[in-house]
Formats: structure tokens, C-alpha cells, sequence
């Protein structure tokens, strides 16, 4: 595998850990952000912010591949459209040339089902809120492009650090068994390994997908997590609400799946037990 350069913009979370990983493989491995101290040591930083061009123009490198992986600092319209349309546009202007590969990421937000169906890529996506919307429009900006582009809708990306749910249920607080509402979920560690294995894809020649949808192999009622979380942290829920808005749909992963990836942590029990742990083992001081 030839050695690649890789531009990760809006270098985060998920970023950095892709970023380590392709590091490991022998990849040159740059990382876009606003405050690159916090980059993890091997991968190159490059400060910058997504919505200013200014803080852009001559500072990116040509790269083979651009993994444009942002996260919204503000979460509503005006933040969305920053972050994800005019973000990506103002990093394509700045590259001195094009990338052989973009991908995006995405999220399952963009989908407007809430019967508790499935949906995959061929679904149809009317979102109802800006934020889904905004989504699909930084879509269409990256597949039309004229790059080779490649757009991944993470579903819910939970892991180290994101601890919410963890926390509603340590306080008692759980979701009802009625109405059933289905929730999708990714580990942000799975995040890295999906791009990573598209990546690995692409360099050996096999064309990919314009979209791929990226969810565990298991949607799960939120009742089903919470009860679950509740006897794994020897808790009891006391009070039952609804957790979250948005609509309930079950994320098929099949495409994904058909290109040879195996999930790290197939499901939630995978994925939280290995949190769990690790807070047991490293608590908070």
C-alpha cells in the first residue's frame, strides 16, 4: 500500500482516532482544527477554522484523500450551514489541488421515518428539521463535487466521553416500554474503523458506494438499552420518560456489511460493557 496523504478536516473525536489508526498503517496524516494542542501526538496539525476562509487559504496540503469529518460548534441552522455546507466549500477552495477521495460524514438525521420501519440507502430522506436538511444539502455539495466522493450517516455516535444516556440511567431515569421507540448507534471507535476500511477500499482499486449507511448491526428500543445499563450499573429506574426526540427507524447496515466490514462492537451490550469497564478501571478523579 503506497503511503498516502490524508487530510482530516474538522479533526475531532472521531477524526483523531481514524487519524491513529491510518498513522499506524504508515500514512502521512494531517489534522484540520481550530485548536490542534489537543491532536493526538503523530498526526500533523494544521490550525484552522472550517468557516473562515482566510484561515485556510495556503495552509492546506495536497492530499490524496480528504476525510471532511466536522462537527456543528453551534446547533442551530446558521451553526449547521457553517460547519457542513459552507465548511466543506471553503475546503475545497483551499486545497491546492483536487483529493482522489472525499468522504463525508454524515448523519442518519437526514432520514424523516418514525413508524419503527427500516431504512437504508435507497430510503427516501425528508427531513423535517434544519439540522437534517442542512445535512443534505452538504451531500449534494460533496457528490457533486466532481471528486470521487464517498458520503457514511453515522447513527448515533456514543463512546469514551459520551456519557449521557450513561448518566440519565445512574440517576434513575429511564425510557418506557411504550410507545416503542427505536434508537440506532454507532461506537465512535467503529466510526474510525468504517472510514478506515473505506479508505483501504480505495486503495486497492474497489469503487465505492456514493453513500453508506453506518449503524451497528442491532437498533434497539431506548426501554432496552435503559433496563439494560440499569442492571449493568446495579441501578434501579424509578421514573420513565421520553430520552429523546426525533423520529423511531431501524438502520440497516447491510450495504456496509456487504463491503467485509465487521463491527468492533456489533451492538450496545458490546459497546457499553467496554465503557463501563473502562470506567470502572480508570474512574474519574
Amino acid at each position: 500500500m503506497h503511503k498516502q496523504q490524508i487530510l482530516i478536516a474538522g479533526c475531532g473525536d472521531v477524526g483523531s482516532t481514524l487519524g491513529l489508526a491510518l498513522q499506524a498503517q504508515g500514512h502521512n496524516v494531517f489534522g484540520l482544527r481550530r485548536t490542534i494542542n489537543q491532536l493526538p501526538a503523530g498526526l500533523q496539525g494544521i490550525a484552522g477554522d472550517l468557516a473562515v476562509p482566510a484561515s485556510l487559504q495556503g495552509q492546506l496540503p495536497a492530499c490524496d484523500i480528504l476525510v471532511y469529518s466536522a462537527a456543528a460548534s453551534q446547533h442551530d441552522e446558521a451553526g449547521y450551514r457553517s460547519a457542513y455546507v459552507q465548511g466543506l466549500r471553503n475546503v475545497l477552495a483551499a486545497l491546492p489541488c483536487p483529493p482522489r477521495l472525499l468522504l463525508f460524514t454524515s448523519s442518519s438525521g437526514v432520514y424523516h421515518q418514525a413508524d419503527g420501519g427500516w431504512v437504508d440507502e435507497q430510503s427516501p430522506t425528508e427531513p423535517g428539521r434544519f439540522s437534517g436538511q442542512i445535512m443534505l444539502q452538504a451531500e449534494a455539495l460533496a457528490l457533486g463535487s466532481g471528486i470521487d466522493a464517498t458520503v457514511v450517516r453515522f447513527s448515533g455516535i456514543y463512546g469514551p466521553g459520551r456519557n449521557h444516556l450513561i448518566n440519565q440511567v445512574r440517576s434513575g431515569l429511564g425510557a418506557p416500554a411504550e410507545p416503542a421507540y427505536y434508537s440506532n448507534r454507532i461506537h465512535r471507535d467503529d466510526c474510525a474503523g468504517v472510514l478506515q476500511h473505506l479508505i483501504g477500499l480505495h486503495l486497492q482499486g474497489r469503487p465505492l458506494a456514493p453513500v453508506y449507511l453506518a449503524s451497528d448491526d442491532t437498533p434497539a428500543t431506548l426501554h432496552d438499552v435503559s433496563q439494560w445499563l440499569a442492571t449493568a450499573l446495579g441501578v434501579t429506574i424509578h421514573t420513565t420518560k421520553a430520552l429523546r426526540r426525533g423520529g423511531s427507524k431501524r438502520c440497516s447496515n447491510s450495504l456496509l456489511r456487504s463491503t467485509g466490514y465487521n463491527f468492533i462492537y456489533p451492538d450496545f451490550r458490546a459497546g457499553y460493557s467496554a465503557i463501563l469497564q473502562q470506567q470502572q478501571d480508570h474512574p474519574p478523579t
